[in-house]
């Protein structure tokens, strides 16, 4: 029989700082900067400032993957920002995204700096300014636009809901696990009768589709997220399988996992990146 908490919410919501999650040092109910400290500035236009998770990833996925196309333009210093340090939280940090959440980039190539945060924003200003991994087509752009933004819409659901209650809650609440759980593989499912009929997510061609969507559902199925292969039965979901070792393979992919990373192999952290010769001389297993 299943048991329920007996908690009522109060009348009035207050904040317990105390509440022993994964994350509590680092989360609150207000915006804004806690400590000075200016954002570093390096060599190249393109400033990035982030740290390895699925939404990091994405765009450095996508900067490897421009420069892999002879775009030499993409050049970038990534700067690692360790947000359980509450490093995002710094007034340079807000500045460039009042959100305090990575990943932020910062176009210095034009007259005047542009911040870009969200992680979907910044695959398609870097996507427009190169001309690259967005179709122009009017139909097939609009489908790669859906995907992109599919992923932006139901990513927290696994990251925020799934990932939450299964991985890192203090407790475990049989409710929240499940509810997320149906709607983790509910999604998983959309993507593989996609799947079932595209190469790619967008149609035939690889695209910031893609990039976005791969370092969440494509790690959760290679079984490298939260521990929860198993749990989720992830290896039934075979065109979702066979999408993400293809784009696993991918060179750039590779390096741009890499890129601002802080656990798993040494040789697989290159805490910063600021020219192409860091992934064979900066890694950790080299620098530690």
């Amino acid at each position: 029989m299943t048991e329920f908490s007996t908690y009522s919410p109060p009348t009035i919501w207050t904040w317990n700082q105390g509440n022993g999650g994964a994350f509590a040092s680092i989360n609150r109910p207000v915006s804004g900067p806690t400590h000075d400290k200016a954002l570093p500035v390096g060599q190249h236009p393109l400033q990035l400032y982030s740290l390895a998770t699925p939404n990091g990833v994405k765009v450095t996925v996508m900067l490897e993957e421009l420069l892999a196309a002879g775009h030499a333009g993409a050049e970038y210093d990534a700067w690692l920002i360790r947000i359980n340090d509450g490093e995002q939280f710094s007034s340079g940090f807000v500045a460039a995204n009042p959100n305090s959440k990575i990943p932020v980039l910062v176009d210095h190539s034009g007259p005047e700096p542009i911040r870009v945060f969200e992680s979907g924003a910044i695959l398609m200003h870097l996507a427009e300014k190169f001309g690259a991994f967005l179709p122009t087509e009017p139909a097939k752009r609009a489908e790669c636009l859906s995907w992109l933004f599919w992923q932006m819409g139901s990513g927290p659901f696994i990251g925020g809901g799934f990932g939450h209650f299964y991985a890192y809650a203090p407790t475990k609440i049989e409710y929240a696990i499940d509810r997320y759980a149906m709607e983790a593989k509910r999604q998983l499912d959309v993507l593989d009768r996609r799947l079932a009929e595209n190469p790619y997510v967008a149609g035939d061609d690889y695209t910031i589709a893609d990039m976005a969507i791969w370092p969440w559902y494509g790690v959760l199925v290679q079984g490298q997220l939260y521990n929860a292969g198993e749990f989720l039965q992830v290896q039934t979901y075979t065109h979702v399988q066979r999408w993400a070792e293809q784009i696993a393979a991918r060179p750039a992919v590779q390096r741009g996992r890499m890129v601002n990373r802080t656990w798993g192999d040494p040789a697989s952290q290159l805490h910063e990146r600021h020219q192409a010769s860091d992934f064979n001389t900066c890694t950790q297993d080299k620098v530690a």
